[in-house]
């Protein structure tokens, strides 16, 4: 029966995916360049390192693009070499390259729970826009794990996500990535549990307290006192973490719940941008001084957040420096994927989180 059903949902979806296959001309590169032929996606600027946040980014972008074949390639790589085999059973690790001895394999067996979330969206959303209920099966079994895992209650708070496994709760309190709580994909998991309404509930909650003028830090340490405090590693400082926080925001639906008291609450990096000409590369977000030229994935990056603030000016200026300087290396193209891709409407999300892909109207944006 399963094996009847997977040969029935893979010929229709070969009817509907011809029409959009090659659709998304900045994907097709970012394969060409980053992605091996088994599903790899490779960092060049670390040694050719793969990561489980960009294998979760890939999927998330395969999806948008209906590019069945590459998602379940991504999956199946890193269910082989990131999960032990069986991923329904372990966690990602987040960091597999090559050893001081030349072998490639695992170098670091912790997860990023961000990657973990992004993979478990992808997989549930594919799940329901490809009909494929085994994909979201393991979506649960995975967002499951993460809860046992890295969901803890932290004092005037409650429950929040830890960016990892191992390594983040110290006597100088519990290390926070507010880059890690995307709330659309949150909002999303919501229908399955309440313990994902809290999750998303205090993850609003913390995205107004930790940046009190506006700016997101890349990390901070959440006091056992229930306050939040500078990060006892990166301090105060907001950059290639912190892009993705504006990115997030800038994407949620207009009817998302407190969409606008946090676009109103992030104002001050579109302030900055205006200001500046482009993103700065970092923040300090207690003297909110701004420092450097953010890469051009920054720009991508606000080009959502730009547009919720209704920035006609702003918009087009970033725009602008895109075409004229396009993203390159993983991170920049990441960045572009996302910002871009949702600026040129290939992909939304809408109120309660779930995913609306272009190709859903079947239309292709060249």
């Amino acid at each position: 029966m399963i094996g009847s059903r997977w040969l029935l949902g893979g010929a229709l979806w070969l009817c509907a995916s011809f029409a959009t296959a090659g659709c998304w001309p900045a994907w097709e590169q970012f394969k060409a360049d980053l992605v091996t032929d088994d599903g790899r996606v490779i960092d060049p600027s670390q040694g050719r390192l793969s990561t489980s946040e960009g294998q979760a980014y890939g999927m998330f972008f395969a999806l948008v693009a209906n590019d069945r074949e590459r998602f379940q390639q991504l999956l199946s790589w890193t269910e082989n070499n990131l999960a032990g085999g069986n991923i329904a059973k372990r966690l990602p690790a987040w960091k597999w390259g090559q050893d001081k001895q030349g072998a490639w394999r695992v170098l670091d067996s912790n997860n990023a729970s961000d990657a973990d979330l992004w993979m478990a969206y992808s997989l549930l959303e594919a799940g329901r826009l490809w009909a494929i209920a085994e994909y979201r099966e393991l979506a649960i079994e995975i967002l499951w794990r993460v809860a046992a895992q890295t969901l803890r209650p932290l004092p005037g708070l409650g429950v929040m996500l830890l960016p990892g496994d191992q390594g983040f709760v110290s006597a100088q309190g519990t290390r926070l990535n507010t880059s890690y709580l995307p709330l659309q994909v949150l909002d999303r998991f919501t229908e399955l549990a309440p313990l994902w309404q809290e999750l998303a509930d205090n993850s609003r909650k913390l995205l107004l307290q930790s940046a009190p003028k506006g700016l997101a830090p890349d990390w901070l340490a959440w006091r056992d006192n229930g306050k939040p405090a500078a990060d006892p590693v990166h301090g105060a400082k907001g950059s290639y973490d912190a892009i993705r926080v504006y990115l997030w925001l800038g994407m949620l639906d207009p009817a998302a719940s407190g969409r606008k008291a946090l676009l109103e609450h992030y104002r001050p990096m579109v302030d900055l941008t205006l200001e500046r000409g482009v993103p700065p590369e970092s923040v300090d977000v207690d003297s909110a001084k701004a420092d450097g030229k953010g890469p051009v994935g920054f720009s991508a990056a606000l080009l959502p957040l730009l547009s919720a603030l209704n920035e006609k000016d702003g918009l087009h200026q970033q725009r602008q420096r895109l075409i004229e300087s396009p993203a390159s290396g993983y991170y920049n193209r990441v960045l572009s994927l996302y910002g871009q891709g949702w600026d040129e409407r290939r992909y939304r999300f809408d109120a309660k989180g779930w995913l609306i892909p272009g190709w859903e109207n079947e239309q292709c944006v060249n």
